[in-house]
């Protein structure tokens, strides 16, 4: 799907004018974001630009001091992840929000275990941890990213490049609205970089967004439909990556060079 048959539909994610401050620091000004159903949204700034403010108040992890957000044309106020998951949005953190002393598959399926059928899973809230482990492999196999022989072993053991494709695994697994990306590849070989990329396209092929920050530009510029770039807490501009180099877009987030007026 092209750029103008994103602009013709209505976005499934609207951020209008979000502001946050932390005493005298501004972390977003008046900050815009539309995320289209089907596309993948690159969002890229400098350090210190806001980009993960403005992911962590979408996500509901940070309350905004103003502004709003819509999600399928509906004001949406979320004061916890969780709220935020229970509408669909799934969000693979940076430093991803995982527990180190519970299982792979506990951390799966954390705040959503299938219980076991009948009295003991109703009344007694007994868990179905063979359904669970089951699923959970399931899972990360799907995903190509299952080079662990216990699928009940701690994540504390894990590799970083492994405790990267659980998280993944568990956003792009449960996300029905929108999936947010948060440095998905930064701990990962390249190998299980480029089998995330590859999710990321069937995730979209599903008519599933997916909002990527990254400071990986080849995988952005890869990936994105359209690249959302993020300067001093707000969205100088949205470029199409087949219209720019990578070297425009650096300029533009450094301010090197004057960004485009119009998207």
């Amino acid at each position: 799907m092209d750029k103008k048959g994103f602009k013709l539909m209505e976005p499934v994610l609207v951020a209008k004018n979000l502001s946050k401050k932390y005493g005298t620091v501004v972390a977003l000004e008046s900050a815009d974001l539309e995320l289209y159903s089907g596309e993948v949204l690159g969002v890229i700034g400098d350090n210190g630009a806001g980009k993960s403010t403005l992911i962590k108040v979408l996500c509901g992890a940070v309350i905004p001091d103003s502004g709003e957000i819509l999600l399928d044309g509906k004001k949406v106020t979320f004061t916890s992840p969780i709220e935020a998951r229970t509408l669909g949005i799934e969000t693979v953190y940076q430093n991803l929000a995982l527990s180190p002393a519970l299982s792979i598959t506990d951390n799966m399926f954390l705040g959503r275990e299938i219980r076991q059928k009948g009295f003991i899973g109703k009344f007694l809230r007994f868990l179905d941890q063979k359904a669970m482990a089951e699923e959970a492999r399931k899972r990360l196999s799907d995903l190509g990213l299952l080079t662990i022989q216990n699928i009940n072993q701690l994540v504390e053991t894990l590799s970083g490049g492994q405790r990267q494709g659980v998280a993944v695994a568990r956003a792009t697994s449960f996300g029905t609205k929108v999936v947010i990306m948060d440095e998905p590849t930064a701990a990962l070989g390249v190998k299980e970089s480029r089998r995330v990329l590859e999710l990321i396209g069937e995730v979209r092929a599903r008519g599933i967004p997916i909002i990527l920050i990254s400071h990986n530009m080849p995988h952005v510029f890869e990936v994105a439909d359209r690249i959302h770039i993020h300067r001093l807490g707000t969205r100088l501009c949205v470029i199409d990556p087949k219209k720019y180099e990578m070297s425009d877009a650096v300029a533009f987030m450094t301010g090197a060079k004057a960004a485009p007026t119009s998207n």
